[in-house]
């Protein structure tokens, strides 16, 4: 029964075949004659053009307030605004520029990531006002009651 199990695995001669790519390593049949790393470029390549094919057969057209069609640059700006709203994760402390992970780093309500030795405002000198933002949630909390005015006779 081994002998079954190993037949079954193993690839006869005449099938074996060097990679269509010709990097060396041997193709596979069910890989299209290409090696497992070839392969794995090839299925990347096929999914990038099949995204920019979606993207060119659906691009909008804009148009300014005069009903003409606007111009590349306007839309060249207006990538350039959505890349910069999207910042990169900051993985490091604003005091010391010590590497923080993700259970070591402490975000503070000045927007700054910190190391647990500089988490604390006093520690790291924050700009963040804590008493006027508890005053906001304090008054967002409790609204004002105020009863009409008394009528005496």
């Amino acid at each position: 029964m081994d002998s079954k199990q190993k037949e079954g695995t193993r690839v006869p001669c005449s099938e074996s075949k060097l990679c269509a790519n010709n990097c060396g390593f041997w193709g596979n049949a069910a890989t299209k004659n290409l090696c497992s790393k070839c392969y794995k470029d090839f299925c990347l390549n096929q999914q990038r053009f099949a995204m920019s094919a979606v993207e060119t057969t659906t691009t909008t057209h804009s148009y300014n307030a005069d009903g003409a069609p606007a111009s590349a640059q306007d839309d060249a700006a207006r990538a350039e605004i959505v890349a910069a709203e999207q910042p990169k994760a900051v993985n490091r402390c604003g005091g010391c520029n010590k590497k923080v992970g993700l259970s070591t780093g402490f975000k503070c309500r000045c927007g700054v990531t910190f190391c647990g030795s500089h988490r604390y405002p006093e520690s790291h000198g924050c700009t963040f006002d804590f008493k006027a933002a508890g005053r906001e949630a304090i008054a967002r909390a409790n609204t004002v009651v105020k009863a009409d005015k008394v009528e005496r006779f």
